[in-house]
């Protein structure tokens, strides 16, 4: 799913935007690499994404996270209401969720079996529906 999601042979423009995969363990690297080279077969280009070890990990920048879900106003402000503290909004479930449906991830099955769990009015029930919808 990783390797279909993004274009990974594009070089960053910074190392702080690059494109990574972190492993725990040799099987997981093992994996990463197996996975990187057959999908660097299919689009027959290298992949410029580093597999790397996993280490000391920072969370972004508060504006950096929930990213696509920050870009709807009026989602947002249902989420705002919810979480007013900026640390909540960005460890919610819900949240994430939301972020991933707008940025195409899902299906409208899924979509479906969750959207009452995430706290949203019957507006922005219906918003994240639409906006989804335009991304399957």
């Amino acid at each position: 799913m990783f390797w279909g999601s993004d274009n990974h042979c594009a070089q960053a423009w910074s190392r702080q935007y690059m494109s990574a995969v972190f492993y725990g363990n040799e099987e997981q690297k093992k994996l990463a690499l197996k996975t990187r080279d057959r999908a660097a077969a299919r689009v027959g280009r290298p992949i410029t994404t580093e597999v790397l070890p996993l280490g000391t990990f920072y969370l972004a920048e508060d504006y950096h996270q929930k990213y696509r879900l920050r870009s709807r106003r009026d989602l947002m402000r249902e989420f705002q209401a919810m979480y007013p503290n900026d640390a909540d909004f960005v460890n919610s479930t819900a949240a994430a969720r939301v972020n991933g449906f707008l940025g195409g991830n899902g299906s409208a099955t899924l979509l479906d079996k969750e959207i009452d769990s995430y706290g949203l009015s019957p507006e922005g029930t219906a918003r994240l529906r639409e906006l989804a919808k335009r991304k399957w």
